[in-house]
């Protein structure tokens, strides 16, 4: 007997459409286990003020400056393997805030940022949070931004400037404590202009990225 249009046969079920599911994004990839992997200094860093010998501070030190280039070798890792993630680029500018944020408190707790640092170590620190505030905000919206050159610069001349004063003073004959300074002023300008740049970005105004 014929069925009218749209009218299933006697016995036979209506088949839904299949939801296409996003596939899901996997975390456990190389570049995201460095970037997890760099995040076991932060607890080596405060444990610094306890042991402030020549010898632990250079052990800090260069862990520190591992850290710091596994930043580069993860993002490297990323575009190389194309497994650059959603999560990933959001984790990588994290564990490099977090991780300078640490250091530079412990700095001041040792005293090895003079006095008037400490308004640069709350300025650094203040941006850190806004910024990420605001990635958070944009996350959540579905947008990810990535770090922009601006980012990038501002970061590398933290961590030179963080490894400098993490040495003991007169590393190599060099007065490292006071180069450490120097760029460390150097940072804060810099870390003002790149996060005034994301906030351009984000509100329209400005269509470079940054970290």
């Amino acid at each position: 007997m014929a069925t009218s249009l749209g009218e299933l046969p006697a016995g036979a079920t209506q088949v839904e459409p299949t939801e296409l599911v996003p596939e899901r994004e996997r975390f456990w990839n190389l570049p995201n286990t460095i970037t997890m992997v760099r995040l076991v200094v932060i607890p080596v860093l405060l444990a610094l003020p306890w042991f402030p010998d020549p010898v632990s501070s250079r052990i800090v030190a260069w862990l520190f400056i591992v850290a710091a280039l596994g930043d580069l070798v993860d993002g490297w890792a990323a575009r190389r393997g194309q497994q650059v993630t959603k999560i990933g680029k959001l984790l990588d500018p994290l564990a490099d805030k977090i991780t300078i944020t640490t250091a530079l408190i412990v700095l001041l707790v040792m005293g090895r940022i003079p006095d008037f640092g400490l308004v640069l170590v709350v300025v650094i620190i203040g941006r850190e949070l806004a910024v990420t505030g605001l990635r958070g905000i944009a996350s959540a919206g579905g947008q990810v931004v990535a770090a922009g050159t601006g980012g990038k610069i501002k970061t590398v001349a933290q961590n030179v400037a963080v490894g400098a004063l993490l040495f003991p003073q007169g590393t190599l004959g060099l007065p490292n404590h006071d180069i450490g300074v120097a760029l460390l002023v150097l940072a804060t300008a810099l870390t003002l202009w790149s996060g005034y740049v994301y906030f351009a970005d984000y509100f329209g105004h400005d269509p470079a990225q940054t970290s």
